[in-house]
């Protein structure tokens, strides 16, 4: 029986992750359809999002605060390319959502109205996200609040890089490893996390939420491959004068599909960062744009931010112009940062937009 359980745990294992996660779509929608009582099987869904809530704060965190720690004095001049790239592919995926959008307009059925208020203007705007910036560390950490995360975590790395001997030096570097390696054994089971949301889903709304909602999903996943198939390949392009799609392809294949499934850049951080070493990248400077992007290079969110907001606006019968479209797609630049580490955060972000 053992050696029964073993071959099976390997042959898992063995298997394509996009294989695996396929196939706890399949088997999700299945059981919904068949069982949709049996609301258990939801739980595997609830325990995959909440086990990624749980340790992708701490993840960018040690990460973080690891890299500056042992990084070389001068590396980090090289970052102020990195966010504005990271700021300008958050930017124009939000443009082409507004395009999308405009070409396939879309509704939303809206059962009753939310009971969050929206903020008034772009300061209340402004000032929400730097009261998310410098907010109490330990309560960033238990908020999931990126932002905050990443604001003291560079400082307290720009400290102790002046200050930690070479035993604290070595511990956090242990640490941020094995949370690493946690990272990869709950995204190892993504597919019965993925088996969970979807048979919840359908379950609750039944097999009309893929009438109700297959057109909205299609334009979302269509800006997304528009945004990865032409619109960075377009930037990389511009950035490295080269063919950009035997980089981009590889991206996709080993990162993106991880990272469209388990709704969670933060979770994706040791995927990049593994990639990163294998294409020979310098771990001083990946050490620490991988952790940043996870929180402000988020192209999703906007995505999603973006199409969500035009398709309520349609819904109620408003009908934006373009300067209101475009002020969204910045807005949308800002309020994704720090919204993907959390799965499904992009969400929480409509009532803003």
């Amino acid at each position: 029986m053992f050696r029964l359980v073993k071959r099976c745990l390997r042959a898992y294992c063995e298997t394509n992750l996009v294989w695996r996660i396929v196939g706890g779509l399949v088997v999700g929608v299945a059981l919904a359809l068949a069982v949709p009582g049996w609301t258990a099987i939801g739980l595997l869904g609830d325990i995959f999002v909440g086990a990624l809530k749980a340790i992708a704060p701490v993840l960018v965190a040690l990460l973080v605060t690891s890299s500056l720690t042992t990084s070389r004095p001068g590396t980090d001049r090289r970052f102020g390319a990195v966010v504005f790239l990271y700021l300008l592919s958050t930017f124009l995926s939000a443009v082409v959502a507004v395009a999308g959008s405009a070409i396939f307009p879309q509704t939303l059925v809206l059962k009753e109205a939310s009971e969050m208020a929206a903020p008034c203007g772009l300061a209340e705007v402004f000032k929400n996200l730097l009261s998310k910036i410098t907010a109490n560390p330990v309560t960033a950490m238990a908020d999931a609040n990126y932002l905050g995360i990443l604001f003291w975590a560079v400082l307290g790395g720009i400290a102790l890089r002046y200050s930690a001997s070479a035993q604290l030096k070595n511990a956090l570097y242990g640490l941020s490893d094995a949370a690493s390696r946690i990272v990869r054994w709950i995204v190892a089971c993504a597919p019965f996390g993925v088996l969970g949301l979807v048979f919840s889903a359908v379950s609750q709304n039944g097999p009309e939420i893929f009438h109700v909602y297959g057109s909205l999903l299609a334009l979302l996943v269509g800006c997304m491959v528009f945004v990865a198939l032409v619109m960075n390949p377009l930037i990389v392009f511009f950035a490295t004068r080269r063919n950009p799609y035997p980089l981009v392809l590889t991206c996709l294949r080993r990162s993106g599909v991880t990272a469209f499934f388990t709704r969670s850049s933060a979770a994706n951080i040791p995927v990049n960062m593994q990639l990163c070493a294998e294409l020979g990248l310098d771990p001083d400077i990946y050490s620490l744009s991988i952790p940043l992007g996870a929180t402000v290079n988020m192209s999703g969110a906007a995505v999603t931010i973006t199409v969500m907001t035009l398709a309520a606006a349609n819904t109620l019968g408003v009908q934006p112009d373009l300067a209101s479209a475009l002020l969204l797609s910045v807005l949308a630049a800002f309020a994704a940062c720090g919204a993907s580490g959390v799965a499904g955060g992009s969400l929480l972000l409509i009532p803003m937009a």
